[in-house]
């Protein structure tokens, strides 16, 4: 069975706790990417995605100035990079999310996504399975 580190991604976005929600939106946006790590050195303090800018910035009406540390989850959920990806999808199930960092010795070494997961196990490869015809 395939682990973790076999599909993490491991060159993570990251930015600042004290960087602006407009900051990270250009990252995101020059990145192509749905969401960044925060960290203080190499440590996930927590992480920003593409829902908190349009729930939390947008809907609210706040000022792209905001600072990320406000909007940011810290509820963060890890998994070790020697763990399968039954047990991310177990994770990323239970906590209804998509994206878990991957820590070793409380350091970002990498992120998986739940994209990760179904591309790995070709979850979802069979067009057949989904036809309405």
């Amino acid at each position: 069975m395939k682990k973790v580190k076999d599909v993490m991604t491991k060159n993570v976005k990251t930015i600042s706790p004290s960087a602006t929600m407009a900051e990270a939106a250009r990252i995101m946006k020059k990145n192509r990417i749905g969401c960044l790590v925060v960290v203080e050195g190499n440590k996930p303090v927590g992480i920003i995605t593409e829902r908190d800018i349009a729930y939390k910035i947008v809907a609210e009406e706040k000022s792209s100035d905001t600072a990320v540390k406000e909007i940011m989850t810290k509820d963060l959920k890890t998994i070790d990079k020697e763990k399968t990806l039954k047990d991310a999808a177990r994770i990323m199930a239970a906590h209804v999310i998509r994206r878990l960092l991957v820590v070793e010795n409380k350091e970002l070494i990498g992120i998986i996504t739940l994209e990760d997961v179904m591309k790995a196990e070709k979850i979802g490869e069979n067009a057949q399975l989904y036809s309405y015809t």
